[in-house]
């Protein structure tokens, strides 16, 4: 088993800029992607970035690409999600995953909550 949790979340302005990490633990072996996803209310549970637990490719969901930058340190099994010039529609419950495949999700979070304010 993984356990994923996340740190990081919190109110901050429009404009302004979070730092959402996620501490892996367990069968790190077993980590081949990992990524973030994110749900706010009322709305389904969306991809915001992945990437390799190996090599340098990354992806993004087209609403944060250019804002959000994903990134690993696989010393310490730590995933980070760095989120600048954030916007009212980021709000969410953002969810740290891992997967045994490329794109894959089996292991999820407890979740961390990013409220942007206008």
């Amino acid at each position: 088993q993984v356990q994923l949790v996340e740190s990081g979340g919190g109110l901050v302005q429009a404009g302004g800029s979070l730092r959402l990490s996620c501490a892996a633990s367990g069968r790190t072996i077993v980590i081949a992607s990992l990524g973030w996803f994110r749900q706010a209310p009322g709305k389904e549970r969306e991809f915001v970035a992945g990437i390799m637990w190996s090599g340098t490719n990354t992806n993004y969901a087209a609403s944060v690409k250019g804002r959000f930058t994903i990134s690993r340190d696989n010393a310490k099994n730590m995933v980070y999600l760095q989120m600048n010039s954030l916007k009212p529609e980021d709000t969410a419950v953002y969810y740290c995953v891992a997967g045994r495949g490329a794109g894959s999700s089996e292991y999820w979070g407890q979740g961390t909550q990013v409220t942007v304010s206008s």
